[in-house]
């Protein structure tokens, strides 16, 4: 699996709750993706400075990852979501990071 990740701080007077909605409809409207799960960093409690927040997409291949931001910028629902979506977050907070199962599957 290769697992797209974000880590970001939101908007002050963002509801938690709007934030995990609205990412969720975004998140839901991608069919290439197989999971995601969005987690709140506990009590603040980290060692380096990263976002409170962080969002795992779990794609199969890296070919479904690229599918899914050419649907993002391509497809008017879903760039509808993806815009509701950043509006929730301080944009200079996002940090993105690429992971993968290891070891890979050949």
């Amino acid at each position: 699996m290769n697992i797209y990740t974000i880590y970001a701080e939101l908007n002050e007077g963002v509801d938690p709750r709007d934030f995990r909605n609205g990412c969720g409809a975004f998140l839901d409207s991608l069919p290439m993706c197989k999971a995601w799960r969005i987690t709140r960093m506990k009590l603040g409690f980290r060692s380096r400075d990263i976002g409170e927040w962080r969002i795992d997409m779990e794609f199969e291949t890296m070919q479904d990852l690229d599918d899914a931001m050419t649907r993002t910028l391509t497809n008017k629902d879903t760039v509808t979501k993806h815009v509701g979506f950043n509006k929730y977050v301080d944009m200079d907070s996002i940090d993105h990071f690429l992971y993968r199962d290891y070891p890979d599957e050949v």
